[in-house]
């Protein structure tokens, strides 16, 4: 495998203009065509009842991408590790007209939290994107359909979908960095998969008897359409 990847930073070298330009058919897996997803680490998951009121809110917590923790990609050249900087999402984040919703399988309709109407909070921490949906109305079909999936582990991924605004190969064309994502009018996702080796998260319903809280693995999906990206 280090062969091939040094193979492919070789003649990445050689094929991209400099270092500033993106990545090109940027995807997960060796097969053209394939999705893309993103391996980051440290992301936390968690469901719980918002209030004491039977069949009230529910509050969802989880982080939709990690920083600063490299993952396997590949381009036209193959294989590539690439890593979101920390910050990143800074400047996107801070609009005033941020309009971002929750959603399930990065369906645009299945949308159970948005940040137009106060539902959705996004926010960066030392971890990554933190993703804060306080009060999910749990008579929504959605909610109903996915809140159960996320307390047995059935469901335990995230990933979300954005723009890739600036970012630099290293000098060895190895690693991609991106230092500037707009995930305005993008989404966050609670996905089946999102290949993610790092990351855990947990389940919690407050009123919920059971075992203590499972560690589950968190996935960051990413496809590109145009410079749109799913992670």
């Amino acid at each position: 495998m280090n062969e091939l990847i040094e193979r492919a930073a070789h003649a990445r070298a050689q094929g991209v203009a400099q270092r500033a330009d993106r990545p090109r058919q940027r995807r997960c897996a060796e097969p053209q065509g394939s999705r893309s997803s993103v391996h980051v680490s440290g992301a936390q998951m968690s469901l719980r009842a918002a209030d004491e009121t039977e069949d009230g809110p529910l509050a969802f917590t989880g982080y939709a991408s990690v920083y600063e923790r490299g993952y396997e990609m590949w381009d036209w050249y193959g294989p590539y590790t690439e890593i979101v900087e920390a910050g990143a999402g800074e400047v996107s984040l801070a609009r005033a007209d941020l309009d971002v919703p929750l959603v399930l399988q990065h369906q645009t309709l299945r949308r159970i939290a948005r940040t137009t109407n106060g539902t959705l909070t996004l926010t960066e921490d030392e971890t990554g994107l933190h993703v804060d949906a306080p009060e999910l109305d749990s008579r929504d079909q959605d909610v109903a359909y996915i809140a159960p999936k996320l307390r047995s582990g059935l469901i335990d991924e995230m990933s979300f979908m954005f723009r890739i605004e600036l970012g630099q190969w290293s000098p060895d064309y190895m690693e991609y960095r991106i230092k500037r994502y707009d995930i305005h009018r993008g989404d966050v996702a609670i996905v089946g998969y999102g290949a993610n080796p790092h990351t855990s998260g947990y389940t919690d319903l407050r009123e919920q008897a059971g075992p203590d809280p499972a560690r589950i693995d968190l996935g960051i999906r990413a496809e590109e359409t145009r410079p749109l990206t799913f992670r």
